[in-house]
C-alpha cells in the first residue's frame, strides 16, 4: 500500500491505496505533507483538493476500503446521498431494507475508512443532532456547513 499525506482545512489527510484503488482517508491531527504523491495516489488527492475548494461534488474514484459485506453494503449506499444534503440513520436502515439495523448501520457508518470521499459526515440523528464521527463532531459540522452553506441574508 502506498501512502500520501496532503493538506486539507481540516488537518492533514492521508490517503493510503494502491493500484486496486483508495482504501482509506483519514484526517491526522498532526503530521508532515508528502513532498511526493505516488501515482496511484495522484487522482484521488487531487480530487480532494477540489472538493474542499468547492469545485468537486462527488467523487469519480476506483475504491477499495477493507470491511466485512454488511459494511461495504453500507458504504455503497452512503455514496447515494447527495453532496448539500442529510439523511439519519434510520432512514439509512429504511433505505438498506432493515429498519431494526440501526445501530449495525451506525456501526458500520462509524468504522468508514475513505472519509469525505463515502460521506459518512452526511448521516444525523432523527432529530437533526450530529451526532459520532470518527474525525470529531466539529470536523463533521465544518463539512456540512461547507456542502450547504447557509443562504445569506437580504437586507431588502
Amino acid at each position: 500500500m502506498k501512502k500520501a499525506r496532503i493538506k486539507t482545512p481540516l488537518g492533514i489527510a492521508e490517503l493510503t491505496g494502491d493500484s486496486y484503488g483508495l482504501a482509506s482517508v483519514k484526517v491526522l491531527d498532526e503530521g508532515i505533507v508528502s513532498a511526493e504523491i505516488p501515482s496511484e495516489l495522484q487522482e484521488p488527492a487531487s480530487q480532494l483538493e477540489a472538493y474542499f475548494q468547492g469545485i468537486l461534488k462527488s467523487f469519480d474514484l476506483k475504491l477499495n476500503p477493507q470491511g466485512t459485506d454488511f459494511q461495504k453494503k453500507v458504504w455503497k449506499k452512503l455514496l447515494e446521498i447527495p453532496y448539500g444534503t442529510t439523511t439519519s440513520y434510520l432512514q439509512l436502515s429504511k433505505d438498506l431494507g432493515d429498519k431494526k439495523a440501526i445501530r449495525a448501520v451506525a456501526s458500520a457508518n462509524g468504522k468508514n475508512p475513505l472519509w469525505f470521499i463515502v460521506p459518512c459526515h452526511r448521516v444525523i440523528g432523527s432529530d437533526g443532532s450530529l451526532t459520532g464521527y470518527a474525525g470529531g463532531l466539529q470536523r463533521k459540522k465544518w463539512l456540512l456547513d461547507m456542502e450547504n452553506p447557509p443562504s445569506q441574508q437580504s437586507l431588502f
